[in-house]
């Protein structure tokens, strides 16, 4: 299986605050080669505009990171949305810090995740998490992201796992994505060094880091996953675009090895 690589477009948020911008973003992704892209973090433009630059550059919208509020409230609007622009996977970046960590939390935020799951599973698009390191730390003898592998229906929920937030908080990526085989259409891909105290994990660009994305790319082959998205929090080299342009080449390179 052949797996299409992109950029998820929070690395760039600072350079899609507008729909001038966002289409500035997308023109200059198109002349790299970009192809596919995960929205997340950009402006509040209006989504009939979005869906018109996302089409103008032949852009594939592979999965979003929408807030969960909205989720919940506006469930139907939110797919709707999706279903104009040709996205059939929502994501939620992460559990809302309303949730507390603790047991008792995660068993609060998945009985409100489930009937969100399940609308969406009858209107044919599929919710998915994303993980953070906090989400492999143990609430009530279990992780959050274990709990969800283990106690929510793969119909009804799938996952974006972040290689680098994965192994900060101590697992093995390569190995532990396993867990959630035939439930990953998007893995991002994310690299970091040690740091100091105060910047413990600072991010860089694909490749001069210390994530092993060779393994990640092989078990990624091995589990048929048909999209990597690049992500970088933060801590780019010359700029967000420029990282951009790195690690997408690194991608390409890596599937030729």
């Amino acid at each position: 299986m052949h797996i299409k690589y992109g950029i998820q477009l929070y690395t760039l948020r600072n350079e899609c605050k507008t729909i001038e911008d966002i289409n500035n973003t997308l023109k200059e992704l198109y002349s790299y080669g970009v192809r596919d892209i995960q929205i997340s973090g950009i402006g509040a433009v209006d989504w009939a505009e979005l869906t018109e630059v996302v089409k103008k550059y032949e852009m594939n919208v592979c999965v979003t990171h929408t807030p969960f509020e909205r989720m919940l409230k506006e469930t139907d609007k939110v797919i709707d949305e999706h279903l104009k622009l040709g996205c059939d996977c929502l994501g939620i970046g992460s559990m809302p810090g309303e949730y507390e960590r603790t047991a008792e939390g995660v068993d609060k935020f998945i009985s409100d995740l489930l009937p969100v799951a399940e609308r969406m599973r009858e209107r044919g698009v599929h919710l998915a998490y994303h993980n953070h390191a906090f989400d492999l730390m143990l609430y009530g003898g279990r992780s959050i992201l274990d709990r969800m592998i283990e106690d929510i229906s793969p119909d009804l929920l799938w996952f974006i796992p972040d290689v680098a937030w994965i192994q900060i908080a101590g697992e093995n990526p390569a190995e532990y994505i396993k867990k959630m085989k035939g439930r990953i259409k998007v893995l991002h891909f994310k690299d970091y060094n040690n740091g100091s105290e105060d910047n413990p994990h600072p991010f860089t660009e694909l490749g001069k880091g210390i994530v092993n994305l060779g393994a990640c790319y092989e078990t990624a082959k091995e589990m048929n996953i048909p999209y990597i998205m690049f992500e970088q929090d933060n801590n780019w080299t010359v700029s967000a675009m420029e990282s951009c342009k790195e690690s997408f080449t690194y991608m390409k390179r890596l599937s030729k090895h």
